[in-house]
């Protein structure tokens, strides 16, 4: 009775629309979350006041031991857009491009990627109250011009569906069209190498390296998807096609991506080696493929994805050594292996 009466309190203080416009869902922990909130709190004011310090002055954002490691305990919302365009070079492509992004949405007009895009539109975050018809202003339309422009600037890719819910958290952050779209250049052009290219191979490819990495560290997971015959695209395609969007809660996933931007694509693999590791007793007990799916998503549920610190914490610790000239050694295995198949 106790805790139903401590439930109901929590669910009173704690806003039912986070600070990002998603509705919490009805099974919602909210005792949980502000247990973990008011200790988040603390650290969050604190590292305001660090980097307040570190960026007073207003210049470009420089990249350095020192902001790594800032970075990686987490950059607060308000400096979140100034730090992701200066690590990421979007900032300095949009300098050197000025006016570029109203000149594609003059452009000349393409009917079937307007119509790929304006058919994804309803199906974009439909528990944000931002995305909703009718609320002021509507993020709709905003991510459909990002989109569009987007579409125009790299013709190889145009659009593909996960590129929605990317650009969507970009506009949440950045509150800004230009900004968001040059941040979706940096994704998917430099940081996520043909992701989503018509072939997806890149995509591929890095699923490959994930069960790689998971025969090598966690070879008891590798045998039970081996034993069912199981592909990692199956399982973990989401994580990568939407950088955890829609899989992992908000506040995690932004931090997740503070690291995207700076260090680069190996944060992807660290997070899934992270998840899998630590629920890996869970995962060993299925026994067939609805199962290991089922406990795939359930993985991405529950506390130890919800306290955002501690989990950003355990994805620098848990999976090891990850070095970038391994990682692409086994890129280029994976990419071949991939080809010889057609």
């Amino acid at each position: 009775m106790e805790s139903a009466g401590r439930a109901q309190a929590a669910r009173d203080r704690v806003p039912r629309i986070d600070p990002y416009g998603f509705e919490r869902p009805e099974d919602f922990d909210y005792a949980a979350y502000e247990e973990f909130f008011s200790t988040y709190l603390a650290i969050l004011t604190r590292r305001a006041i660090k980097w307040s310090r570190l960026l007073k002055g207003g210049g470009g954002v420089q990249k350095s031991m020192t902001l790594k490691r800032y970075i990686r305990k987490g950059v607060p919302l308000e400096h979140r857009a100034r730090v992701w365009m200066g690590v990421s070079g979007a900032q300095a492509q949009m300098d050197r491009n000025p006016g570029y992004y109203r000149r594609l949405l003059q452009g000349e007009r393409d009917d079937s990627l307007e119509e790929a895009i304006r058919t994804d539109m309803n199906r974009t975050f439909p528990d944000n109250v931002r995305f909703r018809k009718g609320s002021e202003p509507c993020l709709q339309r905003t991510l459909y011009n990002v989109l569009l422009a987007y579409g125009h600037h790299n013709r190889g890719v145009g659009y593909c569906q996960g590129m929605n819910f990317i650009a969507g958290y970009l506009i949440l952050v950045t509150r800004s069209e230009e900004e968001s779209f040059w941040l979706l250049d940096a994704l998917v052009g430099r940081i996520l190498p043909d992701y989503y290219s018509p072939s997806m191979l890149g995509l591929k490819t890095d699923q490959e390296v994930l069960g790689e990495l998971v025969r090598t560290k966690l070879p008891a997971v590798a045998a039970l998807m081996d034993s069912h015959g199981l592909l990692w695209t199956l399982v973990v395609s989401r994580w990568f096609i939407c950088l955890f969007v829609d899989v992992l809660p908000v506040e995690t996933v932004l931090r997740i991506w503070d690291c995207l931007f700076n260090e680069g694509s190996k944060i992807i693999f660290r997070v899934a080696l992270t998840l899998i590791k630590q629920h890996q007793a869970l995962i060993l007990e299925a026994t067939s493929v609805p199962d290991i799916c089922e406990k795939f998503k359930e993985i991405t549920r529950g506390s130890f994805v919800t306290e955002c610190h501690t989990f950003m914490q355990k994805i620098f610790s848990e999976p090891g050594s990850l070095s970038r000239a391994g990682i692409a050694r086994l890129r280029e295995r994976c990419r071949a292996r991939l080809l010889a198949q057609g």
